[in-house]
């Protein structure tokens, strides 16, 4: 929850972030579950931490080497990609259980709806706050991605309720708010589909 308030003010930091975290939970999962038969159950979680961090640290020092004006936009939030209880919970769940390839199939899908789910959040902060789309995509792409940036509508005074914690909290609100209703009406479908089979057979019994 923290770094998703602080970091996803832009489109480009939101997808920095993203892609870390992906990167994380695919290496994590993959080294959890290849050394699952070897990890004492009683220190488990102490191990997936330490396995964490390590990977964390790597992906850190990889961001501050080849991106380093996305290490300084993301700062502390990189390292507290450890807490994150996807990661743990991830690794517990389902890494410390099942083979190495689908641990790593699982992490990069979680990975991605997270970033997906960063990458709509910043988009739209930053849309309503400056106006801008993809608004220093070269400190995650390179200098070529300067092209990348959209100026959807021109504004002298930024949005700043957009742009600061609390508007990424009425954004993230209204983006669960949006996928309740869709889980809603999913049900709905999906008990009118089987309302209607139930049915069907009953009429055919009657006719009979």
């Amino acid at each position: 929850m923290c770094p998703l308030l602080a970091v996803t003010s832009t489109a480009t930091n939101a997808l920095g972030l993203g892609l870390a975290t992906t990167l994380v939970l695919t290496l994590t999962n993959l080294t959890i579950s290849s050394l699952r038969r070897w990890t004492p159950a009683e220190i488990r979680i102490p191990i997936y931490v330490m396995i964490i961090a390590s990977v964390v640290s790597v992906v850190q020092m990889l961001i501050n080497a080849y991106a380093f004006g996305l290490y300084q936009s993301l700062g502390i939030f990189i390292p507290l990609i450890v807490t994150n209880c996807i990661v743990v919970g991830r690794a517990e769940a389902f890494a410390a259980k099942k083979g190495p390839a689908l641990s790593a199939l699982d992490g990069f899908s979680i990975g991605m709806g997270a970033t997906c789910a960063m990458f709509v959040l910043g988009s739209l902060r930053e849309i309503l706050g400056n106006g801008t789309l993809f608004d220093g995509a070269d400190s995650l792409l390179g200098s070529w991605a300067k092209v990348l940036r959209i100026e959807v509508f021109h504004t002298d005074t930024p949005f700043l309720l957009a742009m600061l914690p609390p508007g990424a909290f009425i954004g993230l609100g209204m983006m669960l708010a949006i996928k309740y209703l869709i889980d809603e009406r999913s049900k709905q479908r999906k008990a009118q589909a089987a309302r209607a089979v139930s049915v069907a057979p009953s009429d055919v019994t009657g006719k009979a």
